[in-house]
């Protein structure tokens, strides 16, 4: 009988557990009774605060309801941050007064596969620093064949870590951390737009519908148009006679959209390079056509550098300097930019100059 009610008791204990909610609780080693930890969400890209526990003993807990919705969370005390993933399962967090960089919470696979990535992002970032140290003692020291290898070897770091940082996107699919490292990686230069759909497609359901996951398509496939691998988006502007010209109306084997203009320094001292790369392939296919970045009132001006620089193929312009609708659906926000499209009219290169371009067209055209 004795054993019938210890039973009954566990029993009642366990299920006086609200099962539609989880707990957060933890240790603040070193922190003093009566620091405020305020929980964080992201809610439409701000940040909302949606509870304060308050540290008792070097320990605090909290609980939270459960949700569908995808989110990340974080804790800030005493101005630090320590990112956390609801995943409707208990947490525990582990918060150190004197390393907030080693902090963490852990209790679904989520908060795990984040804990283990900042842990290998550290050891980059430590091998960074060991190599910047390298690099700058070897320049004190005018060692230019140790230099040339310290260079190799960042190279060859970055593309490490690169690789890394696709596959725990790749590993981890469900994780709405993997959405957030990917826009960055795009932001960054890592990967391009075209890379990053594919993996924006292998995504499971529940993280795909995400809004947070929606933003980041919407800019990515923005960006597509204008990345490697993508397809140059059509356009039409006036030329400097009056007449309408499109990109359709200039394409060749391959074609060069170049994007300049009269008052862009850099710009003019490049065109010598592309004058003579044009007349050398131009009868075997190689077109371009320029885009103006020219201000309004100075349509004079884009024509006459057209004529001293003879640049002798397509021009258009619409004379709206930055405001460009051009130079903005190809994400333009330098010049000289360039995008060159084979003859489907898929971009398979950017921003090439000086002897890389030539390099590139006689790669392609060259007997």
């Amino acid at each position: 009988m004795r054993l019938f009610f210890a039973l009954l008791l566990t029993i009642t204990i366990i299920s006086c557990e609200d099962p539609n909610s989880f707990k957060l609780q933890g240790s603040a080693q070193g922190f003093e009774d009566g620091t405020s930890i305020v929980v964080y969400k992201i809610e439409n890209n701000q940040p909302i605060a949606i509870d304060t526990m308050t540290v008792k003993g070097e320990k605090f807990s909290t609980t939270f309801p459960k949700s569908d919705e995808v989110t990340l969370n974080y804790l800030v005390i005493e101005g630090a941050n320590i990112i956390f993933f609801p995943e409707n399962e208990n947490l525990k967090a582990a918060i150190f007064k004197d390393s907030i960089e080693a902090s963490y919470v852990t209790g679904s696979q989520i908060n795990e596969s984040y804990i283990e990535f900042s842990k290998k992002l550290r050891e980059f970032n430590d091998k960074k620093m060991e190599s910047r140290n390298r690099f700058q003692q070897a320049r004190t020291q005018q060692d230019g064949e140790l230099i040339a290898q310290i260079q190799q070897e960042n190279l060859a770091l970055i593309e490490e870590e690169n690789n890394y940082k696709k596959q725990f996107i790749a590993d981890n699919n469900n994780s709405v951390f993997s959405v957030m490292l990917l826009s960055e990686m795009v932001n960054r230069k890592e990967m391009t737009s075209v890379e990053a759909d594919k993996y924006l497609k292998n995504l499971t359901p529940k993280v795909a519908a995400a809004k947070i996951t929606q933003d980041v398509k919407k800019v990515i496939e923005s960006m597509k148009g204008s990345d490697i691998g993508g397809v140059a988006p059509q356009f039409s502007a006036p030329s400097p006679d009056g007449s309408t010209v499109s990109l359709k109306d200039a394409m060749g084997k391959y074609t060069l959209i170049d994007f300049w203009a009269s008052w862009c320094r850099p710009c003019r001292v490049e065109n010598p390079n592309v004058v003579n790369v044009y007349n050398k392939y131009h009868d075997k296919g190689f077109n371009i056509i320029s885009v103006s970045l020219d201000k309004e009132g100075q349509k004079d001006k884009w024509i006459k550098a057209i004529e001293d620089d003879k640049m002798d193929w397509f021009h258009v312009s619409n004379l709206q300097f930055w405001q460009d609708p051009i130079a903005r659906m190809y994400s333009v926000r330098s010049i000289p930019a360039t995008f060159l499209v084979d003859e489907n009219g898929t971009i398979i290169a950017k921003d090439l100059r000086g002897p890389a371009l030539e390099a590139k067209i006689s790669s392609l055209l060259g007997q």
